[in-house]
Parts: structure tokens; sequence; C-alpha cells
């Protein structure tokens, strides 16, 4: 477990949200572009929801018309002319009640386009995660990988099904406003000529200070969710070293720090709402001042009919209703800037998984391993998760066929670092892997690890059933072969006391079995295996040493024509191996069988002896 401020893996490679594009301007245009080609494959109903925008916003434009000529036929100089008033008034209101029906079914319209993009992007970004080489996996941390998939997604997903829906409205609603206000009264118009730009100028200014504020914010919660899954999957240890106090301190901290880059988003997003409000209601005010001014002036016949500056007081009513439909999308539009800086931080950091190099493709004729052998060879291999620390040097190793290679050594000295590169999780820095003659890079990775089993130390089960868990790595296994594995793996027996048996269905990860039983249904499973290379690191440690006994001759049995590479501490565990390599700081400094090492007097046989004593 790691001391709760910096997370590296065991070979010392740090664990980081690694080098991301800052959300600036030209990364906040190509997110949007990318995110408008998500909703031009659905153009069905990218289609419809523009149009239903179109038209509920034209009836919606139209009220004010209508509601100003009825506002004239009152006042009209000869009396009220209830022939028009009523007209004017139905006309109204079915453009408002119609332009509500057209706005629901436009909402609903953009729940499903945006779900399909959030499908589409969550599926997207999954397989992409499969698709990375195991390296990307040691060097982020889980929680926050986690926090791209949920929050991130779902924060798009926000943003798509609410806020685009205000766009489209907004646009469309002030270019409608603009165009009958310029049919009403021109002079009036320009009082938005001075309260429109500092509108714009404002919100730009704003939004380039608050832009990276947001992005912060999501990398924030990142590194906290990290923690978070972190410090949960050790809640065992932590308790079991009263570190509580200590874990809850650096908690804290980051706690602190990510509510703190949330206040410092949402308080400085939050000031441009109120302050373009501000401009716009004083736009309103100096609309209603000016109209009034010209009605007067209208009225009293300075102004005719006809002359640019006339205009009724119906024409006022209207001019101020469609001002407050102008500058309302303008004030809402800055409010969901805030959420649209969240939206494009959380979709580049989605992207920025999304755009990740895979694990680069098979080379070209590359050879497809069938009927392996089972020859491995590393010839001069050396090899550094990083260029400035060389964990390998000069590794030259052969395994024949059917044999069993052991490897030992302190902890840090590369031994799981070969098997990393005997299954190309990652490539060798100089130096060459063979499998029955055939170079490592020149064989399919598919066909390459599947000629391989590989039981490691920490057992991994998928929730499901027992009998899921073992044919995992062979779904077209026969029952008996199963019950045939189970049983030399000497699980057998207590799967068959469980009320449901095979079916008996595991929690995430095996929590609601033992420890070492979870590490003997791992062990059933690669004895499942029919894959000539046996890989095994620590497989036996979570057992008893009886059940290991065991468990070593149901083995021995099923090992028998495998090449095999063991990982073990348990030195009484590899005395029958055909060639035992020690490992010190990435070098072999002695090989040979048991015998031979005890002979020798090195530090084999004073690991060796040191567990006896």
């Amino acid at each position: 477990m790691s001391k709760g401020f910096d997370r590296s893996t065991p070979s010392g490679r740090k664990l980081q949200g690694g080098p991301e594009k800052k959300l600036d301007r030209k990364t906040a245009q190509s997110v949007i572009l990318r995110l408008g080609g998500y909703m031009t494959k659905h153009w069905p109903l990218f289609i419809a929801a523009i149009l239903l925008t179109l038209i509920s916003n034209q009836l919606s434009l139209l009220g004010p018309k209508y509601s100003g000529d009825a506002i004239d036929a009152i006042a009209a100089a000869e009396g009220v002319n209830f022939a028009a008033v009523w007209p004017n008034v139905i006309k109204m209101a079915v453009c408002y009640g119609l332009s509500a029906i057209l706005s629901y079914m436009l909402a609903v319209t953009m729940i499903h386009l945006s779900q399909k993009i959030v499908y589409t992007m969550r599926r997207q970004l999954f397989e992409k995660l499969t698709s990375l080489p195991v390296g990307y996996f040691d060097t982020h941390a889980t929680g926050d990988i986690i926090s791209r998939v949920s929050y991130d997604i779902d924060t798009v997903n926000a943003s798509l099904s609410q806020d685009i829906v205000q766009v489209m409205t907004s646009i469309y609603t002030v270019l409608g406003s603009l165009i009958f206000m310029w049919q009403i009264s021109k002079p009036l118009i320009a009082v938005f000529a001075v309260t429109v730009p500092a509108s714009i100028l404002f919100t730009r200014y704003r939004s380039k200070r608050v832009r990276p504020l947001f992005h912060k914010r999501s990398q924030k919660l990142g590194e906290l969710n990290g923690y978070a899954e972190e410090m949960l999957s050790g809640a065992k240890t932590i308790r079991a070293y009263c570190r509580e106090n200590e874990i809850g301190a650096a908690f804290d901290k980051r706690n602190t720090d990510t509510m703190d880059a949330y206040y410092n988003a949402e308080y400085y997003g939050a000031t441009l709402g109120p302050s373009v409000n501000f401009i716009n209601n004083l736009s309103i005010s100096l609309v209603t001042i000016f109209g009034g001014i010209l009605f007067m002036y209208s009225q009293s016949g300075i102004f005719k009919a006809g002359s640019l500056f006339f205009i009724t007081l119906g024409g006022v009513a209207q001019f101020v209703q469609y001002s407050r439909k102008f500058a309302g999308p303008i004030n809402e539009f800055a409010n969901i800037i805030n959420e649209f800086q969240s939206a494009f931080a959380a979709a580049q950091r989605v992207f920025n998984v999304i755009d990740e190099l895979p694990e680069s493709e098979d080379v070209k004729d590359s050879v497809v391993l069938t009927n392996t052998l089972g020859k491995v060879e590393l010839k001069n291999i050396s090899f550094g998760y990083t260029p400035s620390k060389q964990i390998l040097h000069d590794i030259s190793v052969c395994a024949q066929p059917g044999k069993t290679i052991a490897i030992v050594g302190p902890t840090g000295a590369g031994k799981t670092t070969i098997i990393n590169l005997l299954m190309r999780f990652y490539d060798p820095s100089t130096g060459e892997i063979f499998v029955d003659g055939n170079e490592n890079r020149q064989i399919t990775r598919k066909s390459l690890r599947k000629a391989y089993t590989m039981m490691l130390q920490d057992t991994w089960l998928f929730h499901g059933t027992i009998y899921e868990n073992i044919v995992y790595g062979k779904e077209d296994a026969k029952p008996e072969e199963v019950y045939a594995a189970a049983k030399a793996a000497r699980i057998s027996s207590y799967i068959e006391r469980l009320p449901d048996g095979y079916n008996t269905i595991l929690s995430d990860d095996g929590t609601n079995i033992s420890k070492g039983q979870r590490q003997l249904i791992t062990i059933a499973r690669a004895m499942l295996s029919k894959s000539t290379m046996l890989i095994l690191d620590e497989a036996t440690s979570n057992v008893d040493s009886r059940t290991e006994i065991k468990i070593q001759q149901a083995m021995a049995k099923l090992m028998e024509g495998r090449t095999c590479f063991i990982i073990a501490h348990r030195l009484s565990t590899i005395q029958n191996a055909d060639l035992i390599l020690v490992l010190q700081q990435g070098k072999i400094t002695e090989s040979g069988n048991h015998d031979q090492l005890m002979k020798k007097g090195g530090f084999y046989s004073t690991l060796y002896n040191s567990q006896f004593k």
C-alpha cells in the first residue's frame, strides 16, 4: 500500500493522470467538432431536433406580434376594436400552446439523441481501454479511469440533453427577435449596438479565465476518485496498521484540493451570468425609456405615421417583449457557459483516452503459433520501464520444451518483469525473445498469449458462477473436464458442499469466499487450459502448506510436457525445477538446479537455509 501521497508500482513506475491536453480555445473547438460529429452520425434525430427548434421558436416569436396587435386594437383612437382583439388573443394563445408542445417534443428528442451519443462514447472508451497496452494501466490510477467512464461521460450527457437544446433555441430566438425588432423600430435597435458587444466581450474575456478552472476541477476529481479507490481496496491493511488517521488526513487534503477546484470553477463561472444579466436588464430599461419617449412624440404628432421614429403603444409593447426574448437567451447562454466549460473539460478527458495509441499492431506476415513445442529463449535482454531506470541487464536463458524454469531473488530484482516480457506486455529495450525459433515481435500477440497459461499471486474472479469462472479461458470445455480440473486443484469438495454447487454466484472478485479458495479456483481455471507453456507467479501463496503440497502433486502431473516458468519465494516448492535462476538487481548471478546451487554456497543456498532456520 502506498503512503497516501505518491503512488507507484513495485517497479517504480509513477501512477499519474498522464500528460493531457489543456482545454485551451483550440482544443475546445476540436471538442465541439468531435461532439458535432457524434450528433451527425444520428442525423435523423439531429434533423428532427433542428426542425422542432425552428418551428417551436417561430411560433413563440409570433406571440408578441399578436399581443402587440391586440394592444393596438384596444388603444385605438376610435375605441376598442373587439373584432380585432379576440382573433389576435386566440392566435397568440395557439402559438404559445403549440410552441410549448413542440418544445417538449424537442426536449425528448434531444434526450434520445444524447443517450445514443453517450452510449457510443462510452462504448468507444471501453473498447479503447481494452486495446491499450498494459503499461497505460501501470501509469494511470484505476479510480481516475473509472471517473472518465462514469462521471465525465455523465457530465457530457447532461450538457447534450439540456444545454444544446438551450443553445439552439437561443440562437434562433436571438436572430428572430432581431428581425422583428428591425421591422418595428430601427432607432431602438441602436441600444443593442452598445449592450450586445459589451456582453459578448465580457463573456469572451471571462470564459478564457474560467475554462482552465473547469479542466482542473475534472482532473482533481479524477485524482480524488483514484485515491479513494486505492485506499478502499486496501481497507484491511489500513486497519491492521492503524493508519486511519493518516489516510483520513491525506484524503482530507485531496478532498480540500478538489473542493477548492470546484469552488473556484463554480464561483468565477457563476459571476458571468449575473454580470451579463445586468447588461441585458440595462438594455431593456433603455429600450423602455426610449420607446416611451418615441411613443409620446408619436402621439403628439411630432413623428408622423410612416416616419422612421413613429411607433404605437402596441409597437412599444412588442419591442419590449422581443427585446426580452433577444436579451434573455444571451443571459441564459452566459449562465450555461459554466456547464459547457465543465462538459468540454469532461469530454476532453474522455477523448484523451480515446486518442491514446493502442497496443501496436502485429507486424505484417506475423506468425500464428500452432502446435507449440514450448522452447523459449531469451537473448541478451535488457529492459527498463523508463529510459532512465533499467530493470533487467543482459539476461540470457534457454528453456527447453517441457522443462521447468524457476526464478528467485529479492523483491525488485526484476522477476515479474521477465514474465511481462514473455507475455509481451512490454517489448525489451534490447535483445530478443524466441518461442519455437520465432522472435516474439514476429508472432501475433493473440496466439503468443494463448500459448501461455498464467497464474498470479493476485487472484481475479468476476461476478458470475464458479463454473463460469473456471471455464473463463476455455469456454468450450465439457463439464467433466471442469470437474476434473476442480478436483485436481483440491477445490471440488468445497464447491460440491455449497448449496448451489458449481452454480454458486461469486460476488465481485469473489469476496464472498476466502482468499485461499479464490486461488484454488484460479488454479482450476489454469489446469483446464491446454496451453503448452505455464507461468506461475507465486500462485500458491494463499493456501496452507498441506494443501500446497497436494496442489503441487496434482500440478506436477498436469505440468508434464509443459514449459513452466515459476516465480517463487518458498524455495521448497521449486526444488525439482530443471533450472533455477537467481536474479539480483536485474542480473542473473547464479543458475543451475537445486543441488548445484546448494553446493555453490552462494546467495541461493543462503536464502534456502534461512527459510528453515
